[in-house]
């Protein structure tokens, strides 16, 4: 129940720092006049609560999204209803079991991975690169293993299209280079950053094919405010030296800046 709180508090105070987040100071008798204009306009407690119930639902946070709902007398949407299997299938490969977010993934939507080969080749490929993860230095099973699954599932789809087999060739060059001599792009396959990268891939596609959007507003609103402060500022446009999101690290220790956990070990803005 802390980690709700504490993930759906995060959410709001993101989004409310939208019209509050320029830094005041205790040594600081007057705000600057952005920061006037900014105290004059009004978020409704309706349109916060959209917002934050859209991120839950979209990026995977099947608890928090029911007991928010509950809080802010909301109705789930129609993407509501397959959350739980997103968070399966994102679970899946978030501890490497790849074959298992594969049939989670075909149960879902049959004919996803049929439509987007990209897509399944990057899940095939990231199933080649666990294999890989277990290989040792006394044992040549798995490099057996990862020799024939790279020739039974991804020598075919890679060879017409050159950017799929520099993916595979990269991922076979694991097998053959030592740790200590890997270069930092291929050392990269076997960070947790990859399986991340793949979840949000699956999770966006998923999202597309029920006809939702593949990330959720807060995502949009972070970006856009970033975009419209460079480009105020380019211009030449009277602002603070600083406007930050909100979330900085402040003096109590609380929040970690804009990759906050919600407590299950996942950050919360990407």
């Amino acid at each position: 129940m802390v980690r709700h709180a504490s993930l759906i508090g995060d959410a709001r105070e993101l989004i409310v720092s939208f019209k509050t987040s320029s830094t005041t100071s205790t040594a600081t008798p007057s705000k600057h006049p952005f920061e006037q204009r900014v105290d004059n306009v009004k978020v409704s407690k309706t349109y916060l609560n959209t917002i934050i119930m859209d991120y839950l639902i979209s990026e995977g946070y099947p608890s928090a999204a029911q007991k928010f709902a509950s809080e802010a007398n909301l109705q789930p949407t129609s993407a509501a209803e397959s959350i739980h299997e997103r968070v399966k299938i994102r679970d899946a490969i978030y501890t490497g079991d790849i074959q298992t977010a594969i049939e989670r993934i075909n149960e879902l939507d049959p004919s996803l991975l049929e439509r987007d080969d990209a897509l399944y080749f990057a899940l095939l490929r990231l199933q080649l690169v666990e294999i890989v993860r277990k290989t040792r230095a006394d044992s040549d099973d798995y490099v057996l293993q990862a020799i024939d699954f790279a020739t039974n599932n991804l020598a075919s789809r890679a060879a017409p299209k050159p950017e799929f087999l520099d993916d595979l060739e990269k991922t076979m060059a694991l097998l053959i280079v030592k740790p200590e001599d890997r270069s930092p792009e291929l050392s990269a396959l076997l960070e947790p950053k990859l399986r991340k990268d793949v979840a949000q891939r699956v999770n966006e596609a998923l999202l597309k094919e029920q006809g939702e959007r593949t990330k959720a507003k807060l995502v949009h609103l972070v970006r856009m405010r970033a975009w419209a402060e460079k480009k105020a500022r380019e211009a030449g446009k009277d602002l603070p030296e600083f406007i930050g999101l909100g979330l900085e690290q402040g003096k109590d220790g609380h929040g970690s800046g804009p990759m906050h956990s919600n407590g299950d070990g996942e950050a919360m803005v990407a």
